[in-house]
């Protein structure tokens, strides 16, 4: 059964446009990656900030063996500009 994993961004004031880049040039890594069904980046209509990405995956298991796929070094550069840690929940239909 698929399992819809939707995360929630929040970016530094003004920082809204280098974090939806940064997202935006990890989406490639994250599709082809094993189980991953689709990629979906959005912003908030509302707020600049706020994204979200709406992955799509064979399973729980196959998300969680893809987070590694964004080097470290990567990622680093993405905490710089959050305001709040990322957060993310599992879903089923």
């Amino acid at each position: 059964m698929a399992i819809t994993r939707i995360n929630q961004f929040e970016a530094r004031a003004g920082e809204g446009e280098k974090l939806h880049a940064f997202l935006r040039s990890v989406i490639t890594t994250i599709e082809a990656c094993k189980g991953c069904l689709s990629v979906r980046l959005l912003r908030s209509a509302e707020q600049a900030e706020r994204l979200a990405i709406i992955e799509e995956w064979e399973s729980i298991e196959a998300h969680q063996a893809a987070a590694s796929a964004i080097r470290k070094e990567q990622m680093a550069e993405a905490v710089a500009l959050f305001a709040a840690p990322p957060s993310g929940m599992y879903y089923r239909d």
